[in-house]
């Protein structure tokens, strides 16, 4: 189990590496001075030495990454080029709405999607197997942004049942539930889809067993030999496919909060690109990026503690 961790460690921290190089290194493949780009053509060139000399831009680009690998070590991911505060503490402002969506949208998709994928497997080839299906695959064709923007003017608009924009209020958790709900059904409704196609898959590989045969043979409870034998193992795929869906639901909150005008890291980003603020830019890309492979990182070993097949390999 050690050596697995410590592979899955060092593989995490290869991307990492190779991300920090990438995002250093699209500032650089730019056309132009990227001073000038970031502030603009009608900077002085007074404003345009001073920002060179505030982001090393005037030393060797080899030294500038070095400097960049050095800070982002620590935490120091930059100054932001118009308020002059930390790039980290403008991240760590914008990041629990981001997780808030995250986690509710990836949660209540599996509270609807690993049900109707059982449902489906222990009755194939029915109705219900059927309208599943048809449901599943419909949800998955649909993307985000356009379930978005539905979802804002039918519920919001037109019904006028929850809020259309914003977080909710600060310190009122009602208020920023409410304004939770549009969003992260939004982005989690496409997911539904996944998990229901993935265990519906995986338990009707599994319900063919012959452990499972013999959980029937002995008469145990249809419940007791779903849920306590059959989804027990069914799931282990399914973990792989959920943190891989939160990595996927960090790129598709960016279109859930410009629509809603949520704060998050997802907005953040793109009003970093629009004003062309590279360190906010690289920053909170670099964090997005470490949430995703940190979640995967820790489904790989959810999956190394429930199988032991995994663990045996070991």
């Amino acid at each position: 189990m050690l050596y697995y961790l410590t592979k899955r460690l060092g593989l995490s921290a290869v991307v990492v590496c190779l991300v920090v190089l990438v995002l250093f290194s699209l500032l650089h493949l730019i056309p132009g001075d990227p001073a000038t780009i970031a502030l603009g053509p009608r900077a002085t060139p007074e404003a345009i030495a001073r920002y060179a000399e505030k982001m090393h831009l005037d030393e060797p680009v080899w030294r500038q990454f070095m400097i960049y690998v050095a800070n982002a070590a620590t935490g120091d991911l930059g100054l932001d080029v118009f308020s002059d505060r930390p790039v980290t503490a403008i991240i760590m402002e914008r990041i629990g709405f981001t997780l808030a969506l995250v986690g509710t949208g990836m949660g209540w998709a599996m509270l609807l999607g690993i049900p109707l994928g059982c449902l489906a497997a222990v009755k194939p080839n029915s109705w219900l197997d059927r309208i599943t299906g048809v449901f599943s695959v419909g949800t998955i064709a649909v993307p985000s942004f356009l379930v978005s923007i539905w979802a804002l003017l039918i519920f919001a608009v037109h019904l006028r049942w929850l809020p259309a924009i914003g977080a909710g209020e600060p310190g009122d958790l009602g208020d920023q539930v409410s304004h939770l709900i549009l969003p992260a059904f939004a982005i989690g409704l496409s997911w539904v889809g996944y998990l229901a196609r993935m265990v519906r898959a995986s338990m009707l590989e599994v319900m063919g067993e012959n452990y499972i045969r013999s959980a029937r043979a002995f008469g145990l409870r249809p419940r007791r030999v779903i849920f306590g034998y059959a989804l027990r193992v069914a799931i282990l795929p399914t973990i792989t496919l959920i943190g891989m869906g939160f990595g996927g639901m960090i790129s598709s909150t960016v279109f859930a909060e410009i629509i809603f005008a949520r704060p998050g890291i997802g907005k953040l980003i793109f009003d970093a690109v629009t004003a062309r603020n590279f360190p906010i830019v690289q920053g909170a890309v670099l964090v997005a990026t470490g949430l995703y492979i940190l979640v995967v990182l820790i489904s790989d070993i959810l999956i190394a503690w429930f199988d032991p097949r995994v663990r045996e390999s070991l």
